[in-house]
């Protein structure tokens, strides 16, 4: 039993220093695995970037298109039909506007989620008031009196709505960059 003590000893010495080395050798090689981590998760974001890019810029110019077409001024022009009675003009214009929306509808994935509110916002007040202005109106009226009033009522307002739309867009695709 004499002999196994300094077997032991020997063995617990040469675990004991294993033990040393292994564990030295894991810290340096832990942070060359960090490292080298790090930068696999940086070369996947920039060609993440690459690829999503330019669709977020597409996005950004869609709904820009959008926030256009759905502005009084440029739709009552666009989708003037002469012959049409209030109630007609309503029903048109709000069907385009929920179509022009239901097309962009994707696109919130690309924009920041402030963006996307003030996008859905937008397109919601753009109804309620053609929505208002239309029930102050005999149904059988000249569709011309619904856009007089709308436009009327745009003219009013001292802060354009589309405009400062448009202008959180912009800072929106500033972000990207």
């Amino acid at each position: 039993m004499i002999s196994l003590v300094p077997f032991l000893l020997d063995i617990l010495k040469f675990i004991i220093a294993g033990s040393a080395i292994f564990f030295i050798a894991y810290n340096v090689l832990k942070s060359e695995f960090e490292i080298n981590r790090q930068m696999k998760i940086l070369d996947l974001r920039k060609s993440a970037q690459g690829t999503t890019l330019p669709l977020r810029l597409q996005a950004h110019e869609r709904i820009v298109l959008f926030i256009e077409r759905i502005n009084p001024s440029s739709l009552l022009v666009r989708t003037h039909t002469p012959g049409l009675t209030v109630v007609q003009m309503q029903q048109m214009l709000t069907t385009e506007i929920q179509n022009e929306f239901q097309h962009n509808v994707t696109q919130q994935v690309y924009l920041s989620v402030q963006a996307w509110v003030m996008v859905r916002r937008l397109k919601d007040d753009t109804i309620n008031l053609i929505n208002q202005s239309a029930k102050t109106l005999d149904p059988e009226a000249p569709s011309l009196e619904l856009s007089k009033l709308v436009l009327t009522h745009m003219a009013s307002i001292e802060d354009n709505p589309y405009d400062a739309a448009l202008a959180l867009i912009k800072a929106d695709i500033q972000e990207i960059f």
